[in-house]
C-alpha cells in the first residue's frame, strides 16, 4: 500500500490567511478582561464608578488640605453656603464641608467593613453547608431561617442600645444577621458546583473540605460574590445613616453623614443646607454603588451561565 505523506500546506485554515490568524490570536481576552469590557459599555455603571472615585478622593484629601478641622468652631453660626464655607456652617460654627468629607470616611468605612465581614462569614458558612449537604445543610439553613425571622434593624438597635457607641460596636451589630443572604447565595452556587468533575476528582484524591472551598468552590463562585458584596454596601451605608440619625452612631464631635443629617433635621426651617448636603451625599453614594453593582451583575451573569 502506498504511504500517504502530509505537508503543512494540507492543514491551512480555509478562507483565513496567516496574517488574519495572528490578528485573531491578538484579540483573545481573559475572563476578567471580557467582564471589564462589558462593564465599560454600561454608561450608568461607569458614571457610578466615577462618582465613587470622586467621593473617595474627596474623603481622603479635603480634611487634609482644609483650613478648618471637623471640630473647629468659628464665630459664624448657621452661615449659609458661601465662598468661605462651601456647605455653610452648623449651629456651633463648624464648617459643614470638611465635616461632610470626614463623615464620608466614617460612613464608607462602616459600610465597606460591615459588607466585607458579612461576605467572609456568609462565604464560609454557605460553602460548608452546600458542600456538606444532607442533615448538616438542613440544620445550618434552619438556623439561618430562625435568625432571619427577627427584623434586622430591631436586632441592630437592641445591640447598640446594650453596647457602647462607636465604630466597632456598630459594625459588629450590623453583621449579626447581615451575612445570611450571602450564605444562601453561596450555598446555592456550591450545590451546583460540588458535583462538577474537577471537584469530584479533588475529593477522590483526598482534598480536605478547606482545600475544596479555597481552591475550587469559592474561586468559581467569585463573580456572584463580588456582585452581592457591591450591592450590599449601599444597604450598610443606609443602615449606618439611619442608626446615626437615631443617635446610635459615632459620638460627637466626630461626624458621619447620619449624625449630620440628624443635626440638620432639627434646623430644616432655619438652615436647610445642614440637612441638604449630607442627605445628597448619602443618596448619591448609594445610587453609585447600586449602579456599579448592577453593571457588574450584567457583565458577569452571561459568563456565569456558560
Amino acid at each position: 500500500m502506498e504511504e500517504i505523506v502530509f505537508s503543512n500546506d494540507d492543514f491551512q485554515l480555509v478562507g483565513i490567511t496567516e496574517s488574519e490568524t495572528d490578528v485573531l490570536s491578538d484579540k483573545v481576552v481573559s475572563f476578567w478582561q471580557e467582564v471589564f469590557l462589558t462593564f465599560k459599555k454600561n454608561k450608568l455603571a461607569m458614571f457610578g464608578l466615577v462618582v465613587l472615585v470622586i467621593v473617595a478622593l474627596m474623603a481622603i484629601f479635603v480634611p487634609i488640605f482644609s483650613p478648618y478641622t471637623y471640630s473647629e468652631q468659628t464665630s459664624q453660626y448657621n452661615a449659609a453656603p458661601s465662598s468661605q464655607f462651601w456647605f455653610g456652617t452648623d449651629n456651633l460654627g463648624r464648617d459643614i464641608f470638611v465635616r461632610a468629607w470626614v463623615g464620608a470616611r466614617i460612613s464608607l468605612f462602616i459600610g465597606l467593613s460591615a459588607a466585607l465581614v458579612n461576605v467572609l462569614i456568609g462565604v464560609v458558612y454557605g460553602s460548608i453547608a452546600g458542600l456538606a449537604g444532607g442533615k448538616v445543610d438542613n440544620l445550618m439553613m434552619r438556623i439561618c431561617d430562625v435568625l432571619n425571622a427577627v427584623p434586622y434593624l430591631l436586632i441592630v438597635i437592641m445591640l447598640l442600645v446594650v453596647m457602647k457607641q462607636g465604630l466597632v460596636p456598630m459594625i459588629a451589630a450590623m453583621t449579626i444577621t447581615g451575612w445570611i443572604s450571602m450564605a444562601r447565595i453561596v450555598r446555592t452556587e456550591v450545590l451546583s458546583l460540588k458535583n462538577q468533575e474537577y471537584v469530584l476528582a479533588a475529593r477522590t484524591l483526598g482534598a480536605s473540605t478547606g482545600h475544596l472551598i479555597r481552591r475550587h468552590l469559592v474561586p468559581n463562585a467569585m463573580g456572584i460574590i463580588i456582585v452581592q458584596m457591591t450591592l450590599s454596601v449601599p444597604g450598610a451605608i443606609f443602615t449606618e445613616s439611619y442608626l446615626s440619625f437615631l443617635g446610635l452612631g459615632v459620638t460627637p464631635p466626630m461626624s458621619s453623614w447620619g449624625t449630620m443629617a440628624s443635626e440638620g433635621a432639627k434646623a430644616i426651617l432655619t438652615a436647610p443646607w445642614r440637612l441638604l448636603f449630607p442627605a445628597l451625599l448619602i443618596s448619591l453614594t448609594i445610587f453609585a454603588f447600586n449602579a456599579v453593582g448592577d453593571g457588574l451583575r450584567d457583565a458577569l451573569d452571561p459568563k456565569l451561565r456558560k
